[in-house]
């Protein structure tokens, strides 16, 4: 088993921190609940390395659990409908959305991990937090409209912002929305930004 933690590797790192995930979710879905050890026997890397990526068995299966409630953006955008652009955007909202609701227990406990990860100070720099599941759903949104987007604007970020957990947090906890409102907040936001791409 490699340990994969050598330097000027970031992709290989973020590809094996990926690994691990998807070797969790794996075995989540046969109905086990894995150790550590055997989540890193079945990603093919060292215990130690497995150790690196993640504290505790307990923050990889709760993001393991995120990993297997994600939507796919094949499944959202299946048969390439709608063709508008923020039809789109707003169907990728509304998947995420739906999630964040129903998992909102274990994504904050998620949240609270990765948070308290960045304060200690005992993690390497080179190694993501998190996995970045939001942007490529979001990437799959735009496609088919990249031809009419100003391809200096970094709309794919700002929509990160919005279409996520972190913004739910804001719109029900701070702002103390109904879901109803937190929606329709959030399409506003999704069209002026989109707007602003196409000025």
């Amino acid at each position: 088993m490699a340990d994969t933690l050598s330097p000027g590797r970031p992709n290989q790192r973020k590809r094996t921190r990926k690994d691990l995930l998807e070797a969790a979710s794996r075995l989540m879905k046969r109905g086990e609940k894995p150790t550590l050890e055997e989540v890193a026997e079945e990603a093919l890397v060292s215990r130690a390395t497995a150790y690196r990526y993640f504290p505790s068995l307990e923050a990889l299966l709760l993001e393991a659990s995120v990993d297997l409630a994600f939507p796919d953006p094949g499944e959202v955008f299946a048969g390439g409908q709608p063709h508008d652009v923020l039809a789109r955007l707003l169907r990728a909202d509304a998947a995420m959305h739906d999630l964040v609701v129903g998992n909102a227990a274990p994504l904050r406990m998620f949240l609270a991990h990765s948070l308290e990860r960045s304060v200690r100070g005992d993690r390497d720099p080179d190694l993501p937090l998190r996995q970045n599941r939001r942007t490529p759903l979001i990437e799959a949104a735009l496609a088919p409209g990249r031809a009419d987007l100003d391809p200096k604007a970094p709309l794919a970020e700002a929509l990160a912002l919005i279409i996520g957990t972190e913004a739910m947090i804001t719109l029900q906890d701070v702002l103390q929305l109904d879901d109803a409102a937190a929606r329709a907040v959030k399409a506003w936001a999704i069209a002026a930004l989109l707007d602003a791409a196409r000025r």
